[in-house]
C-alpha cells in the first residue's frame, strides 16, 4: 500500500507543480534552479507513503481512539497540502474564483514555495516520529496483555 501511495502522490504533486506534462506527449522536465523543489516533492511523497499507512494501521488494526489520531492525520494532510503549493494550473482557477484574495494567496505560495515544502517535510518527519513512538508503545502494551 505504501508504494501505491508513493507513486500516486508523487505523480499528482509533480503534475501540479509542472514537472510532468501530459500533452502532447508525456514529458518530464526539471528546469534549472528547481532541483531542490523536485527533491522536496519526492521527500514529501515518500514520508507521506510511510505516515499514512502507519496511521491507518493505528486506527483500523489497533483500534486507537480517533481523538488521539488527530495529530497524525492532521500532520499528513498539512504536509501533503504544503507540498502542492504554487501549483501553476490551479493558480489561475484560484485567482478567478477568489479575486484579489486568491491572487494574494497564490503570490504568497509562489514566493515561499521552498520554505513551505521544507516545513512540510519537517511536519511529516515529526508526524513519523510521533506515530512510530505511539505504535511502539501500543504494540508493547498489546504484547503484555497476551
Amino acid at each position: 500500500m505504501a508504494s501505491a501511495i508513493f507513486v500516486a502522490m508523487t505523480l499528482a504533486l509533480l503534475l501540479l507543480s509542472e514537472y510532468i506534462f501530459l500533452k502532447p506527449y508525456v514529458v518530464g522536465h526539471i528546469p534549472g534552479g528547481t532541483e531542490l523543489g523536485f527533491v522536496l516533492i519526492v521527500a514529501i511523497a515518500a514520508l507521506s507513503a510511510v505516515v499514512i499507512p502507519a496511521n491507518l494501521f493505528r486506527v483500523v488494526v489497533l483500534g486507537s481512539s480517533r481523538s488521539r489520531m488527530g495529530g497524525g492525520i492532521t500532520g499528513s494532510v498539512i504536509g501533503a497540502a504544503a507540498g502542492a503549493c504554487s501549483c501553476g494550473p490551479l493558480g489561475l482557477a484560484v485567482i478567478s474564483m477568489f479575486g484579489a484574495a486568491g491572487a494574494t494567496v497564490t503570490a504568497f505560495l509562489t514566493s515561499y514555495e521552498i520554505p513551505l515544502r521544507i516545513a512540510a517535510v519537517c511536519i511529516l518527519a515529526l508526524t513519523y516520529v510521533t506515530t512510530h513512538r505511539s505504535l511502539a508503545a501500543e504494540c508493547r502494551v498489546g504484547l503484555k496483555k497476551a
